[in-house]
């Protein structure tokens, strides 16, 4: 079969199979556009998933009656400027579109319609493609003083096997829904308007550049839990710098469906980006919880390529262990700055464990209680310092009584005399008060000024054991234990190399390389705190961790489990008795220590209640 060249038609679609892979896409190229021409109001209706009806409305600059058909032209566009020897630099891409794809793409499977007015011109004008067929330019009403609105209909009608694979009009509906909140997320100063089957969904007011702006943006995206539970980022590098929010650990996810990252403004899936939050996280997270993030990147065109593939959801960077390092520096250093903090949502969910219940007839307007196990309510009547007792239930259930509450109290009652053990009346000024009682012999029960704490003493003793052994490992090298016989690894060759590549950086975390041949490497030492640790599989997966995000995580990370384990073991227990001056120390130290807030897994250490939230579970408010 001889070569030829293809129809424009043939070119079109097929760059509209990469370009434009669904609704969401063809969403994201066109608000892209409007974002580039200056727009601070845009509005986004779609129907029927997308597939019937798309329509992006902006007040952008437009686009001028001259250059309307050129518009929509394969790799015609406004963003690229050529120089004195007509040359265009594709490394310095400052806008959000470049290839001048997107439009001929989408009007080639689609009816497309552009009117625009330019700015400080006295018309409108309209194109229309369908199915690659353009016609005549023609004058059009339009609403505003200048801006642009497309209208796509019947998306892929012009290729029907490709509408064959799409999803149902929801999921298509939600894909546009995420696909507008990440732009949302990045251009805090435009407002947003998004409707689905004529319906308003999403209403987002411009808020004023910066970082106050931007929270308000995040808050009404993501919910104002994750505004309460956020840590600024700001750091910078080597003139790269790092902006946004990070949710704490204790404000943990499932899945990374709430990591959101923006490179220049740009919306983006990376894995080295992902990688580093996994590795910032390393410390406070359990492998199956995830942070949620909303983080800027703003670095040098020069040292990122974003013409990576049509789509333009990923880019490459120059220098990615500078990247890597930024994102992991930045967010440890804002988790370390929280110290003991733990999120609002832990003092949420214990108060919603509590629920409001009528006493029992003819006492006053009803009293509030604690709902026992089966559902039913506590009597009012106190026994004492104890608890409540068992309502009596009707004959049909069983009477039972909340465990602990009817057992002998453990409250710390003051000495008749002061001692050098007595706390100190101040105490209940500080963060985490005055030790007042221990329960089951594992929480303590603090006085604040304004409210109570619960500390779970094994998980907050744990996560004070851990953080001391860690400060002693980065005091000097970490101790290492020589093999008796040195150990081969055999490695795929390029995989060898980058390991032995790393070999100080591993040697400073304990573990002796060096390379031994073509794809081997040889294992002469390995850190003391492993044991006696598989040596081949710990070093295939520092070479696949090399190979995926240029860091030695594996060993960081098993460095860190080993740590983990210690300070369980050396912790205190649960069920054993403390006195209060050993459970006051044990409070100040967690005031004192990073990161108490939260276990070595990510769960809290501590709940606090406020006096104000306590009085509404009795209708005092």
């Amino acid at each position: 079969m001889p070569i030829r060249r293809l129809p424009p038609e043939t070119v079109n679609r097929i760059a509209a199979g990469e370009v434009v892979e669904r609704p969401a896409s063809a969403i994201k190229e066109l608000v892209e556009n409007s974002l580039d021409a200056g727009a601070r109001q845009i509005e986004i209706q779609a129907d029927g998933g997308g597939l019937s009806r798309i329509l992006i409305a902006d007040d952008g600059r437009g686009i001028p009656r001259d250059e309307l058909a050129l518009a929509i032209e394969r790799h015609a566009t406004s963003k690229l400027e050529p120089d004195d020897a007509g040359d265009v630099d594709l490394l310095r891409i400052h806008t959000l579109g470049f290839r001048g794809e997107a439009l001929p793409s989408i009007g080639s499977v689609a009816r497309l319609t552009i009117a625009s007015r330019a700015r400080d011109a006295a018309e409108a004008w309209s194109v229309v493609v369908e199915g690659g067929d353009q016609r005549p330019l023609s004058p059009t009403g339009f609403p505003g003083p200048h801006g642009a609105r497309v209208e796509v209909r019947d998306l892929f009608y012009a290729t029907p096997a490709r509408r064959k694979f799409m999803k149902s009009e929801r999921a298509e509906a939600m894909a546009i829904s995420e696909e507008i909140k990440r732009q949302a997320m990045a251009h805090e100063a435009t407002a947003f308007t998004l409707s689905l089957d004529g319906k308003t969904t999403l209403r987002l007011p411009a808020e004023h550049p910066g970082d106050e702006g931007r929270l308000k943006r995040l808050s009404a995206l993501l919910g104002r839990d994750f505004e309460a539970n956020a840590l600024l980022i700001d750091q910078e590098r080597d003139g790269v710098r790092l902006s946004g929010y990070a949710g704490l650990p204790t404000y943990s996810r499932g899945n990374a469906a709430h990591q959101y990252l923006f490179v220049n403004g740009r919306p983006v899936r990376d894995r080295l980006l992902q990688g580093a939050l996994r590795g910032a996280y390393a410390d406070f997270l359990a492998r199956d919880r995830h942070p949620a993030a909303a983080l800027f990147l703003q670095i040098d065109p020069l040292l990122v390529d974003v013409n990576v593939h049509p789509a333009k959801a990923e880019v490459r960077f120059r220098d990615p262990a500078l990247v890597r390092g930024l994102i992991v520096g930045a967010l440890r250093h804002a988790l370390h700055a929280a110290g003991h903090r733990a999120s609002t949502t832990v003092a949420a969910d214990a108060l919603s464990g509590f629920r409001p219940h009528s006493g029992p007839t003819g006492i006053g307007h009803g009293v509030w209680g604690v709902g026992a196990p089966d559902g039913s309510v506590a009597d009012s009547r106190a026994t004492g310092w104890s608890g409540w007792q068992a309502w009596a239930a009707p004959a049909t259930a069983t009477a039972q009584i909340i465990p602990g509450l009817n057992e002998p109290s453990a409250r710390v009652e003051p000495t008749p005399h002061p001692t050098p053990h007595t706390p100190h009346p101040d105490e209940v000024s500080l963060p985490l008060g005055a030790a007042r009682a221990q329960l089951h012999a594992n929480y303590i029960v603090a006085q604040t000024r304004d409210g109570l704490v619960i500390v779970d003493q094994h998980a907050a003793h744990e996560r004070l054991v851990y953080e001391r052994m860690k400060a002693q490992m980065a005091e000097g090298a970490v101790s290492r234990q020589a093999l008796l016989t040195p150990e081969v690894v055999e490695l795929d060759p390029a995989e060898a190399e980058r390991v032995s590549a790393r070999a100080d950086e591993l040697a400073e975390l304990g573990l002796v390389v060096e390379a031994f041949g073509v794809g081997a490497v040889l294992v002469r030492e390995t850190p003391a705190l492993l044991g006696d640790t598989d040596v081949q599989g710990l070093v295939r997966d520092i070479a696949d961790d090399l190979s995926e995000h240029g860091a030695a995580l594996s060993l960081k990370e098993r460095l860190a489990a080993v740590c983990g384990t210690m300070a369980c073991h050396g912790s205190v227990r649960s069920g054993r008795v403390l006195s209060a001056p050993e459970m006051n120390a044990l409070l100040r130290q967690m005031e004192a220590t990073p990161h108490s807030g939260q276990c070595n897994h990510g769960r809290p250490t501590y709940v606090e209640l406020k006096l104000h939230d306590m009085e509404k579970l009795f209708g005092r408010r």
